[in-house]
């Protein structure tokens, strides 16, 4: 366990320094979401009740799948380069090197995240301080699922890349439009009701306007939780086997 815990932590620091060097990159990602923030924002204005509570937890979910799911792209980067080879004679343990780049995605969405959320508060936005918490600690079980899919599909891509872009640009989009996250779904017609409520993501946008709202005991959180739980497990398990069949093979 010792050996593992270190392991990870040198895989999340090497995978953080750039960011470090280069903190303004982290802005520079958060272009589309501030601009959905300042313009789609104020459009939905009494459209849907409250519409910052309603409209902010979505940003962040949007910002939650756009960002560990494209993580994949660095590791994705170092297998046709090459430098991957170089980790990969070293001791490093194969699930660290899982982990701490997970790790890397969650931190950089969990600072871009508060930052959306204090932009948000000039507003209108209510700032309920528990729910606020246990949302974002639903997004980080999202992520660590998303993040590691992402790792799993660089790996299958390599040596060329392409599978990696055709399938994270044709699950996204659905994903996200079948969701909620940007519009209300309530006049949707059935079939497209039937198709967001397979779609697990559905599950977490309710339960982050129930949270962002300050509903703690909403039964919504409960489904929203169980489904980010479960993409982190098959995120980990699938990313887990993957990192350690690209090992071997």
């Amino acid at each position: 366990m010792t050996t593992f815990l270190r392991d990870t932590v040198t895989v999340f620091s090497r995978e953080l320094a750039p960011v470090l060097r280069q903190p303004v990159g982290l802005l520079i990602e958060m272009g589309q979401p501030l601009l959905f923030l300042f313009l789609f924002g104020v459009l939905l204005d009494g459209a849907v009740g409250s519409s910052w509570q309603w409209f902010v937890p979505g940003i962040l979910v949007m910002m939650c799948l756009t960002g560990p799911m494209s993580a994949g792209y660095t590791l994705l980067v170092e297998l046709i380069g090459g430098s991957m080879e170089r980790l990969l004679v070293t001791p490093l343990n194969r699930t660290a090197m899982l982990v701490g780049r997970t790790m890397k995605a969650l931190v950089t969405f969990l600072v871009q995240a508060v930052l959306i959320i204090v932009l948000a508060l000039p507003l209108g936005f209510e700032l309920h301080a528990a729910g606020v918490l246990a949302g974002l600690a639903q997004l980080m079980a999202l992520g660590v699922g998303l993040g590691a899919l992402s790792f799993a599909l660089a790996v299958k891509s390599a040596p060329d890349g392409t599978l990696f872009y055709i399938v994270s640009q044709s699950v996204l989009f659905p994903l996200l439009l079948l969701s909620g996250v940007l519009l209300p779904l309530d006049s949707a017609p059935g079939w497209l009701d039937v198709l967001g409520h397979v779609n697990p993501v559905t599950y977490v946008v309710e339960a982050q306007r129930a949270l962002f709202s300050g509903d703690l005991t909403a039964p919504s959180v409960l489904y929203g939780t169980v489904a980010a739980c479960l993409v982190a497990a098959a995120g980990l398990y699938t990313g887990n086997a993957a990192m350690r069949r690209g090992v071997t093979a």
